[in-house]
């Protein structure tokens, strides 16, 4: 083997081991002086990544929400990004972690879901798309195992026709997908939320699934403000420039966005209420 500019290297002479392998090869050159500083990554780029998004079973369905802000590492992105995505008129996705990615996972579920009920006259079942999403996280994983384009979704999901009341479904970073009972949580704002929802389904005496429209979307409210307390790559409620958390419910009767100002009006009495 010749390196141009070095001539001839002992690499020529040296027995390959381990039947050619490559990270054997590039230790064998840079012993014998070949430069090879050009291939090496110091460090991974700095990713855009947005945070926090949270979904629990309240009486009438299921919520999912997700505040607005994307971050580049210290850097705010972005303070209106858009992290709860419709999929189709039964299916929400919330996504943490790079949104070049998920954004990306999202329109090809959405095509795929159009295609197949366009083709089959029949929408995809409930299975078929918690698995398709597992799937995409899962073909992503060369890119986790880098230290970017990490995604960590969760899934809102009904089969109106054999299961109209919604599932909730939250992943890990290979695209294992578990049902959860209760609530999801992911990003880095995640930690608060999890451990109150927990204390609240456990230890309150009024789980989630007991609570109306009007006391979940406040709790999602709360939720997200007390994640921003204590992670800075969290919107939670912006009070300067009123930019509220993105809410959406899917129930029996389907899927639905909260309003700004519907958003606005519940912030407004729960801040009243605690003066």
């Amino acid at each position: 083997m010749s390196f141009p500019g070095h001539g001839t290297s002992g690499l020529d002479r040296a027995p390959v081991s381990g039947g050619g392998d490559f990270l054997d090869l590039i230790r064998r050159a840079e012993n014998h002086g070949v430069p090879l500083d050009a291939l090496r990554v110091t460090a991974p780029p700095v990713q855009v990544e947005a945070t926090t998004v949270l979904s629990f079973h309240y009486k009438d369905g299921v919520l999912i929400a997700g505040d607005r802000r994307a971050t580049a590492g210290n850097i705010i992105m972005y303070d209106r990004a858009d992290k709860v995505i419709e999929l189709d008129q039964d299916t929400i996705i919330a996504i943490a972690g790079s949104p070049a990615v998920a954004f990306e996972m999202a329109r090809t579920l959405q095509t795929s879901f159009q295609y197949y009920r366009r083709s089959q006259l029949q929408p995809l079942t409930l299975a078929a798309k918690v698995r398709a999403l597992g799937k995409l996280i899962k073909d992503n994983l060369p890119m986790t195992l880098q230290g970017v384009g990490t995604v960590v979704p969760i899934l809102a999901a009904r089969d109106a026709q054999h299961q109209p009341d919604p599932s909730l479904y939250f992943y890990d970073a290979l695209g294992a997908q578990f049902l959860s009972a209760d609530f999801a949580v992911s990003g880095s704002g995640s930690g608060a939320p999890r451990s109150i929802l927990q204390w609240i389904n456990r230890w309150s005496g009024q789980p989630t699934s007991q609570r109306d429209e009007k006391a979940a979307i406040q709790l999602a409210l709360q939720l997200l403000d007390v994640a921003a307390e204590g992670d800075s790559a969290t919107g939670g409620v912006d009070r300067r420039s009123h930019v509220f958390p993105q809410v959406k419910l899917l129930t029996r009767d389907g899927l639905r966005s909260i309003s700004v100002e519907s958003l606005r009006e519940s912030f407004t009495s729960l801040e009243s209420a605690h003066k």
